[in-house]
């Protein structure tokens, strides 16, 4: 058994001391960034990041040698809620619970022996980053793309604090169980739906995305090409807009649902009976996540106003509901309801005793009676019961009543957007501060770009209780007006930590540069990112919020690139008993105890071989100690080294080659280690020289880098094994000296015979005849036809 604890301390104490993964502009290599989605420092690391972070250096190792010239960072996401409130409950600092947490994570990832350049480390919490935070926000500023606006947040009157949804359990704060409140407050927003165009055309460009995601991109920005249609609230002249796809549907209009949120809602409502049911909904509606009352499989619930609209394609005198599947976010924040034709409305008409009414009738269907309908019809067809319009293909009506509706001044059409603009306001402590001072003469007036940072004050008490801690800094909050010199006061708020990791892997090209956040220089050699690497989880936000950060850069003339990301790999979670890790299921693995017992090189074997990158992986103590069992073979290898190789053991080598590096190249490492696994099994079968055991050393390196430095050394090498050259196949040696011939007699299957490639069809022939194996059915006869197809099939009619 190879001796893993000593030689993993051995080599990554070399890795370190000699600088191996320093990464500098070299102009005559061609460059490589690959880069992982940083981690937020909770202090211990965890399976997937095991996963994520090991898929990621088996890539960068591979490039490395292939001669690429590797950019591989590693930094720390370093604000946000979690370390507030680990915090209030260990009784410290937030900055020193969190720098504390990165040494204990360093520590982790280092001895994973991940190819990181240490040097270029960055911690989002550092003034030397978020300094950039603030002169980036500033620069939005300048140019309108940050503003500030009423919105409605969750609100704790005994913490004095909002809470994100989250933190909203059964209706209390999560904290103190208080009764949460809905209050607008004043809060800054940036105004990233000015790029909404751009992000959604550029989509395009990102052709080593996962489809799955420019898919949640796309619907994300959400570009719709509608009708603003004017419904009327009966026996008054103030309209509702309602926005639909889907004018072919209108005469289907049973009733309409506003979101709780709409403005109109509260004065339908006041004075009606239903006045008190609809109030109780709206408060609770307006605790609940956005992606919970959006979603699909959960069930849709709502209220009647008491109020009515007139449908405007019919005069029709429809119900006015408010539901929780109706969000202010999409389009005017009110739906037409066509029960028939899209099935949440369906679901939802069959649990409130809602009218029902057919418009589209599939081609070549009877029509049903509505008491017969299970489901809604959502697809084409022709229409029915839309008066002028029957008869025509729905696709073909839809556009024909919006051209109807805009003429007669009942609807008019235009393309909606689901993008909002990004809140970026936190009423916390621990974030980046937002550089503004409010001055009552001045009004809203920018820190001057050479007084950033504005740095968090380090002695603001800390309870988690009666709102920021920043308020309460008299010396932090009192300051004076940059422009009059009269008092004034400083923002409290801080930015979300979605703006810290949306432009970091720029910080990367250049950590320590002090002028501007990045050396455009250093940018220009690096960006974009080559490969990204991280969750599905952050399809979305993250990854879109990089993306407009980078097209703002580029507005700003400091980038070329147009996107951040060339290519990008989402990796699966890791499972055990088929749930995904956590301390509340008592189903965790500490990677801490698999390096103890096993190796960190065995932990990596083992994650990068139970399953492709990105599929999700469960996890099995069988398969570590067959990762463990693999490379104890492989070591023993050394102890019985020929002169020379066999032709066959040198023939499946190249071809082992072939097959690992093109795996390397796919990100498919399951199927590569497989290959590696045949080649070992195909030396113990025949023996191997050095040359053979170095290749099969060097292709393994990547994915136990000590392991192979170790056995590297051992064959006499004097320098790193990640500097030398990944292995070249020959093609001549891929070409194969015999080939399998399949016999058939008169169409059947009798035997098969491997012959050289070359051979000639009168040789062949001489060989199958003669064959005795065939005699049973040749019978003697010469045969009436004999064909052969070379190299694969010789059929023989008798």
């Amino acid at each position: 058994m190879y001796s893993f604890k000593e030689i993993e301390a051995k080599w990554q104490k070399y890795w370190e001391e000699k600088r191996i993964f320093q990464a500098k502009p070299d102009s005559v290599r061609k460059k490589y960034y690959l880069l992982e989605m940083f981690p937020y420092p909770s202090g211990k690391i965890h399976m997937g990041h095991v996963r994520n972070y090991t898929i990621g250096d088996v890539a960068a190792r591979f490039k490395m040698m292939q001669g690429y010239n590797v950019l591989h960072p590693m930094g720390f996401d370093a604000f946000g809620q979690p370390a507030e409130n680990a915090a209030i409950k260990n009784k410290t600092k937030p900055d020193i619970w969190t720098h504390k947490c990165i040494e204990w994570m360093e520590i982790e990832l280092k001895k994973m022996g991940f190819s990181y350049d240490w040097g270029r480390e960055v911690s989002t919490c550092d003034s030397s980053y978020y300094k950039w935070n603030q002169w980036i926000f500033l620069k939005m500023l300048e140019r309108g793309l940050a503003y500030k606006k009423a919105s409605s947040v969750n609100w704790c009157p005994s913490c004095q604090t909002t809470l994100a949804n989250e933190e909203v359990v059964e209706g209390g704060c999560w904290r103190c169980h208080a009764k949460v409140e809905q209050r607008d407050l004043e809060q800054w927003f940036l105004n990233i739906t000015a790029y909404k165009e751009r992000l959604l055309q550029d989509l395009s460009q990102l052709t080593h995305w996962p489809p799955r995601v420019l898919s949640m991109q796309s619907n994300w920005i959400g570009r719709s090409q509608g009708v603003v249609i004017y419904f009327r609230l009966k026996d008054t002249d103030e309209r509702i807009p309602v926005f639909t796809t889907r004018a072919d549907t209108i005469f289907g209009a049973t009733y309409i649902i506003l979101a709780p949120e709409h403005p109109q809602v509260r004065q339908m409502i006041k004075g009606r009976p239903q006045e008190k049911e609809a109030l109780k909904f709206i408060d609770k509606v307006a605790r609940e996540s956005k992606v919970i009352r959006s979603s699909s499989d959960v069930k849709k619930e709502g209220v009647f106003t008491g109020s009515y609209a007139v449908n405007p394609v019919n005069n029709e005198t429809i119900p006015i509901w408010i539901a929780d599947y109706v969000l202010m976010e999409y389009g005017t924040g009110a739906i037409m309801a066509v029960p028939t034709h899209d099935q949440r409305d369906f679901l939802f008409a069959k649990e409130h005793g809602l009218p029902m009414r057919i418009v589209i009738q599939a081609v070549g269907h009877r029509p049903s009676a509505i008491d017969q309908i299970t489901e809604a019809y959502e697809g084409d067809g022709v229409q029915v019961n839309s008066v002028q319009f029957d008869g025509l293909p729905n696709q073909e009506a839809k556009a024909k009543i919006a051209e109807w509706m805009e003429k007669t001044g009942i609807g008019k059409v235009e393309t909606h957007w689901r993008l909002r603009d990004w809140l970026v306001s936190r009423q916390r402590y621990w974030g980046t501060p937002i550089p503004v001072i409010y001055c009552k003469k001045c009004g809203i007036v920018p820190v001057p770009y050479q007084d950033l940072p504005v740095e968090l004050p380090v002695d603001a008490p800390f309870t988690g209780e009666g709102g920021s801690p920043l308020n309460k800094v008299k010396e932090f909050v009192e300051t004076a007006c940059p422009k009059c010199r009269g008092p004034a006061r400083r923002e409290t708020d801080t930015m979300a930590t979605f703006f810290d990791s949306s432009w970091y892997f720029l910080r990367f090209c250049s950590p320590q540069f002090s002028p501007a956040p990045f050396d455009q220089t250093q940018a220009k050699y690096w960006m974009t990112v080559d490969q990204y690497i991280g969750g599905i989880e952050h399809a979305i936000l993250h990854l879109l919020y990089s993306r407009f950060f980078t097209k703002f850069f580029k507005d700003l003339g400091m980038v070329d690139s147009d996107e951040p990301f060339a290519r990008l790999l989402t990796q699966g979670m890791v499972l055990k008993d088929g749930e995904v890790m956590s301390k509340s299921r008592g189903n965790i693995v500490d990677p801490d105890s698999i390096i103890s017992k096993y190796g960190a090189d065995t932990l990596r074997l083992f994650i990068l071989f139970a399953a492709p990158p990105e599929v999700e992986l469960e996890w099995d103590d069988r398969g570590i100690e067959g990762a463990f069992k693999f490379l104890n073979r492989v070591w023993r290898i050394q102890e019985n080294l020929k002169d020379k190789a066999d032709p066959e053991v040198i023939r499946f080598l190249h071809k082992t080659i072939k097959r690992v590096s093109q795996d390397f190249t796919d990100f498919k490492f399951n199927t590569a280690i497989a290959a590696l696994m045949e080649l070992t099994n195909v030396i113990y079968q025949s023996g191997a020289d050095k040359e053979v055991y170095a290749n099969l050393i060097m292709m393994i390196s990547p994915i136990a880098p000590h392991f192979a430095e170790e056995l590297w050394q051992i064959l006499g090498a004097k320098e790193s094994i990640t500097g030398a050259s990944w292995p070249e196949y020959d093609p001549a040696m891929l070409v194969e000296d015999t080939v399998t011939v399949v016999i058939q007699i008169n169409g059947k299957l009798r035997s098969k015979i491997d012959v050289p490639v070359d051979i000639s069809e009168d040789k062949l022939k001489g060989l199958v005849l003669s064959d005795e194996k065939l005699s049973p059915w040749l019978q003697g006869k010469p045969p009436k036809k004999f064909i052969y197809v070379p190299q694969k099939i010789v059929n023989i009619v008798v």
